[in-house]
């Protein structure tokens, strides 16, 4: 098969602690399916740890190892925002966030001691939850006359689609996610269906 459509992700929300001469790292795994929810979580995590020195963070959106964005929140480069990034490589997940939280404690660690202790603390949360594969699905949106209702239906009811909203009136619309591998089969079936107009929306 030329394309791989699985991927390895973490099924929950999870935190590992790591603790190195009076520093305390503590790790946050999240799921995330878009960048736009970094901001959110980063700014909570802020809110619930107001005296934290630093808030680093790397993240993987797809299985493309080479899309990826990191932040070293103020850490000496390549620090803290790279090694939580390459526990994410070394681990094979991606659609995850890791944030680690630090709290200064007193003693400088060096370089060694800083990439040792993010990455300890990445590893920490990624332990404490679970690896899942999923597969890579396409997102479409259909447009379709009330009467043709029944025919779009029996599509999603075959193909097992996941419908992610739906509006029915007269005319009506369904957005709906669709494994990659079985996408041709699905779109042709669609497209017979009478005036129905089919558009991608994004993969996730």
């Amino acid at each position: 098969m030329l394309f791989n459509d699985t991927y390895q992700t973490i099924s929950h929300t999870s935190e590992g602690i790591f603790r190195d001469k009076g520093s305390k790292f503590i790790g946050y795994a999240y799921p995330i399916k878009s960048e736009s929810e970094i901001k959110e979580i980063i700014s909570k995590l802020k809110a619930e740890h107001p005296k934290a020195r630093h808030h680093c963070w790397a993240i993987r959106l797809t299985p493309d190892r080479s899309v990826f964005k990191l932040n070293d929140d103020g850490e000496p480069s390549g620090t803290a925002g790279r090694p939580i990034l390459n526990t994410l490589l070394s681990a094979d997940v991606t659609n995850v966030l890791i944030v680690v939280v630090r709290y200064f404690g007193g003693t400088l660690l060096g370089v060694p001691g800083l990439i040792n202790a993010y990455k300890n603390a990445t590893q920490e949360a990624l332990n404490n939850n679970e690896i899942v594969t999923r597969t890579v699905n396409d997102v479409y949106r259909i447009e379709f006359d009330y009467l043709a209702m029944n025919a779009v239906m029996r599509v999603v009811k075959e193909e097992d689609l996941i419908v992610l909203s739906q509006h029915f009136d007269t005319q009506c619309a369904l957005e709906f996610e669709v494994r990659k591998t079985n996408l041709n089969s699905v779109l042709g079936k669609l497209e017979k269906i009478d005036q129905a107009k089919i558009s991608y929306l994004r993969t996730v």
